[in-house]
C-alpha cells in the first residue's frame, strides 16, 4: 500500500462509500467487516451491468453460510451519481474500483470535496493522469487527508520474506548494478482473463477490454511489480521520480481473443462499439494487455514484465516471477508446475563464500531470526544441487489474493486512525506512477 497520513486523527467513525465500481475488487474491500466502520455503504453509480454484479458480489458475503457480513448498501443509480455523491457527503472513506478512464479525476474531485481516498490501482494510466496525480498528492497532504493505492501483492509471503533476505547482507550482499540485457531485479506476472472469484466464474465488463479505459499492461498490473521493484529494493528510501528514475525502453503487444472467448468472458454476443476498432482478422479482438519496460532505479538495473492470457491450465491460476541479484546470492521467487502453482522463494549462492557449508550456515542464522516473526520457516537444499537452497513456508502465511485486501484495508484504516505514515510514501508513490506512465509513453513509440 501506498498513501499519505492525516497528521491528526479522525475521531468520527469511518463510512465507506463505493463510488462507480466497475472491477471485482471493489467487493472484496468488503469481503469481511471491519471494527469502526459502519455498516452502511452508500453506492454511486450508472445504473448496469457493473452496479448489478458489485450488489451481487456483496449480498453473496452477507448471505455466506461461514463468517456472513451484514453490510447495508444504499444505492444512488442516477446519471448524475457522481455530483450527488460530493454533494450528499454521506461517509468520510472513498472506495474506487473500476474503469480507470476517469479514475484520477474521481480521486481529484473526492479530495476536492473533503473525503479520503482508498483506491484500486491504478491511480493514473498515462501521463496526462500523471500530472493530476501529482497535483492531487500535494492536495492531500495541505488537506490532511488519506490517499491509498492498493498495494495487495506485498502481504504475500514469499514477497515478503525474498525482500527480508535482501535486507540480510551476509546472505544476499547487495544488488548488483546488472544492465539492460542483464537486469539486476526482474520481475514477470502472468494474468489470465478468465477466472473464479469467491467460488464463482467472473464476467468482465465489456470495456475492460479496451486499454483506453483499463489500461495497458504496464500502467495496469505493471504497477504492482515496479511496486514491489521499489518495495523490495529501496525499501524506507524516499525516490526523486525526476532523478532517481530512467526508462530506458518499453513495448506492447496484444493477445488475440476469439469471438466465443470473449462471449465466455462478458456474456455478450457482439463486441461493442469501443472495441470494433481492435478487431482483426478472423473477428479476433486484439488487447493490448501484454508488455514491458526496462529501466534504471538509483543506478541499478531493473526489468518488468506483465503478460495476458485467455486461461490457465488446469489447476493453476496467475503467477509472479521475482528475481534480485546480490553480490552474494540469488534470491527468486517461482510459481510454475514444480512449485503446484503456488510461490517458492529460492535461494541460489552467488559469490562470497568458500563453501556451500559457509553459505548454508549463514542462511540458517538469516532464517532462524526470521522465524522470530514467522514461526516455522525451514530451509531445505534443492535434490540434487549445488549452492541451491528452498524457503520452506508453512501453510498458516498463505493467506490467498483474496484475503489480502482485508490486510490492507485494516492497515488503511490503522493509518486513518492516526498512525504515523513514514514520510517515504508519497514520493515512492510518484516514483512508480511516473515509471509505468512514462513506459506507456514509450511504448507506442515503438
Amino acid at each position: 500500500m501506498a498513501m499519505i497520513s492525516p497528521t491528526a486523527a479522525p475521531a468520527e467513525e469511518v463510512r465507506l462509500i463505493t463510488l462507480d465500481p466497475g472491477h471485482f475488487h471493489a467487493g472484496l474491500v468488503q469481503k469481511f467487516m471491519y471494527p469502526g466502520v459502519a455498516p452502511d455503504v452508500h453506492v454511486y453509480a450508472p445504473p448496469g451491468p457493473d452496479l448489478n454484479d458489485h450488489l451481487g458480489r456483496i449480498e453473496n458475503y452477507n448471505s455466506r453460510a461461514d463468517s456472513p457480513t451484514h453490510w447495508q448498501e444504499i444505492v444512488y443509480d442516477k446519471p448524475d451519481f457522481l455530483e450527488q455523491c460530493l454533494r450528499q457527503k454521506a461517509g468520510n472513506v472513498v472506495v474506487l474500483a473500476g474503469n480507470n478512464r476517469r479514475k484520477t479525476e474521481y480521486i481529484d474531485r473526492c479530495l476536492k470535496a473533503g473525503f479520503n481516498v482508498l483506491a484500486d490501482k491504478p491511480m493514473a494510466i498515462n501521463p496526462r493522469q500523471f500530472s493530476l496525480l501529482r497535483r492531487d498528492l500535494a492536495l492531500a497532504r495541505k488537506k490532511k487527508l488519506l490517499l491509498c493505492d492498493i498495494m495487495t501483492e506485498r502481504c504475500e509471503i514469499t514477497t515478503i520474506l525474498q525482500r527480508e533476505l535482501a535486507r540480510a547482507p551476509e546472505v544476499f550482499g547487495t544488488l548488483i548494478t546488472g544492465s539492460a540485457e542483464e537486469p539486476a531485479v526482474e520481475m514477470e506476472s502472468v494474468h489470465h482473463f478468465y477466472k473464479e472469484v469467491s467460488g464463482a466464474p467472473l464476467l468482465r465488463p465489456p470495456w475492460f477490454f479496451d486499454v483506453r479505459q483499463q489500461g495497458e499492461a504496464i500502467p495496469d498490473v505493471g504497477t504492482h511489480l515496479v511496486d514491489l521493484v521499489q518495495w523490495e529494493c529501496f525499501p524506507d528510501r524516499a525516490l526523486n521520480w525526476k532523478k532517481d528514475i530512467r526508462v530506458l525502453s518499453a513495448h506492447r503487444w496484444a493477445t488475440a481473443l476469439t469471438p466465443e472467448q470473449f462471449r465466455r468472458l462478458t456474456g455478450l454476443e457482439q463486441y461493442p462499439d469501443c472495441l470494433k476498432e481492435s478487431v482483426g482478422a478472423g473477428g479476433r479482438l486484439n488487447v493490448f494487455q501484454n508488455g514491458d519496460v526496462n529501466y534504471t532505479i538509483c543506478g541499478l538495473h531493473a526489468k518488468v514484465t506483465v503478460l495476458w492470457r485467455f486461461q490457465a491450465p488446469p489447476g493453476a491460476g496467475d503467477t509472479h516471477y521475482s528475481r534480485l541479484i546480490g553480490t552474494r546470492a540469488i534470491l527468486t521467487i517461482q510459481q510454475g508446475e514444480a512449485e503446484h502453482c503456488q510461490p517458492e522463494l529460492y535461494v541460489e549462492k552467488n559469490s562470497g563464500m568458500n563453501t556451500d557449508t559457509d553459505f548454508e550456515t549463514t542462511l540458517r542464522s538469516a532464517v532462524d531470526r526470521l522465524c522470530g516473526t514467522w514461526p516455522g520457516l525451514k530451509v531445505s537444499r534443492v535434490k540434487g544441487s549445488f549452492g541451491y537452497w528452498h524457503i520452506i513456508v508453512p501453510d498458516q502465511y498463505r493467506l490467498g489474493h483474496e484475503a489480502h485486501f482485508a490486510q490492507v484495508t485494516r492497515e488503511y484504516l490503522g493509518f486513518l486512525a492516526g498512525e504515523k505514515m513514514p514520510a517515504w510514501v508519497a514520493p515512492d508513490l510518484l516514483a512508480k506512477y511516473y515509471t509505468t506512465t512514462e513506459a506507456w509513453r514509450l511504448s507506442r513509440k515503438h
